[in-house]
């Protein structure tokens, strides 16, 4: 009997690609194990899961408005097609295992598993857990965390088994998606603001462009802006002295699988993003986002910071030029780099995709030898 497992999660790159990581574990480890991802119609899943190789279904998902409370009746008003929705991908799958990597996109398939009584598991990848998380934890029959720290935020069920694996980066030799990106020859110097993009960080770092008087020696940076922000960004990057040292690109696929070409990194703090700079050792430079919810972004960053592995600078109150300076400080000194390096591997989890899948499969293979039991 082939193993059947359904994953939900997307909106954001930092949901959707912990599904697309655990799906390739799945299929490396059970080649035969039938999957379904399902995500959101207005996620970036809409882009990414027709080419990723795999069965999916998008539904009419809509996010929670946080700061927008009144347009909240939107989520109701999908409701019964995103139901609808879910019934038929369970009835025509019938999962043994339904997997959700959190965010939006994934509650209404975990709630409905929940309700189906299937044995459900979620993957967080935050130190400060998301809604999703936190609401379900205690019908979870398994928790697989991204951050040890996480477990002091849930309150899981009796029989919940949590385990801090760290979070699903894909694997070096088999990405769930194919790089897209030539990437420059030498020493690069990585910004990313996520799946996409970050305005604050993009503007924060052309102010501190427009006062820098050197570049680091033999360093290319490779400037991730998000699509929306590519054409803005491109223009202004053209008008600073150091256009010629800088390649701006909109988005660059399974980013993960390329970063042993960086030294080092300036980035968001989001989970995916910094889980991928721990499990290749690049040292990150961690600029939080200050309206991220919760603040997880801030709780991420202080926990690599509190290791030695990345230095922190807020969006709004950084002083001017202390971004830069800190470039050029450790790209000036390959021993300040190495020691950060080995710091942020040691807080990397290469393997954790691994050991969630396994943990899957011997879940579904448990459920389906009870099923196959009572038939």
């Amino acid at each position: 009997m082939a193993i059947r497992v359904l994953i939900s999660g997307g909106g954001t790159g930092g949901h959707l690609y912990p599904a697309l990581n655990i799906a390739a574990a799945l299929r490396r480890a059970d080649p035969t194990c039938e999957l379904l991802l399902v995500g959101a119609e207005r996620g970036i899943e809409r882009r990414i899961l027709p080419t990723a190789g795999y069965s999916y279904r998008l539904l009419a998902t809509e996010p929670l408005r946080r700061s927008q409370p009144w347009q909240n009746w939107r989520i109701l008003a999908t409701m019964p097609r995103v139901f609808a929705g879910l019934a038929e991908a369970f009835r025509t799958l019938d999962p043994h295992v339904v997997v959700g990597t959190g965010g939006y996109a994934s509650a209404p398939a975990l709630a409905y598993a929940i309700a189906a009584r299937k044995p459900t598991v979620l993957q967080e990848q935050n130190a400060f857990p998301g809604l999703v998380t936190r609401l379900l934890a205690s019908h979870a029959t398994h928790i697989h965390l991204g951050f040890p720290e996480a477990a002091d935020h849930l309150k899981p069920g009796r029989a919940t088994q949590v385990q801090a694996y760290g979070n699903p980066v894909a694997n070096s030799g088999a990405s769930a998606v194919p790089s897209d990106f030539d990437w420059p020859a030498g020493r690069v110097l990585l910004t990313t603001g996520g799946s996409q993009g970050a305005r604050g960080l993009n503007e924060l770092l052309l102010r501190e462009l427009s006062g820098a008087t050197r570049w680091p020696d033999g360093v290319t940076m490779v400037w991730i802006s998000g699509p929306d922000h590519h054409e803005a960004i491109s223009a202004a990057v053209r008008g600073t002295a150091w256009a010629d040292r800088i390649r701006v690109v909109p988005y660059v696929n399974a980013l993960g699988q390329s970063l042993n070409r960086v030294s080092l990194a300036i980035s968001r703090a989001g989970a995916m993003s910094t889980s991928e700079l721990a499990a290749a050792g690049v040292p990150a430079l961690l600029v939080p986002l200050p309206t991220s919810a919760e603040d997880h972004q801030r709780s991420n960053a202080l926990s690599l910071a509190g290791a030695g592995a990345a230095r922190v600078f807020e969006q709004h109150s950084a002083v001017a030029g202390d971004l830069w300076h800190s470039v050029l400080e450790l790209l000036d000194s390959e021993s300040s780099l190495q020691a950060m390096a080995g710091a942020m591997r040691s807080r990397g989890r290469p393997d954790a995709a691994d050991r969630i899948a396994a943990d899957v499969l011997e879940l579904a293979r448990s459920e389906a030898g009870v099923r196959h039991a009572d038939d």
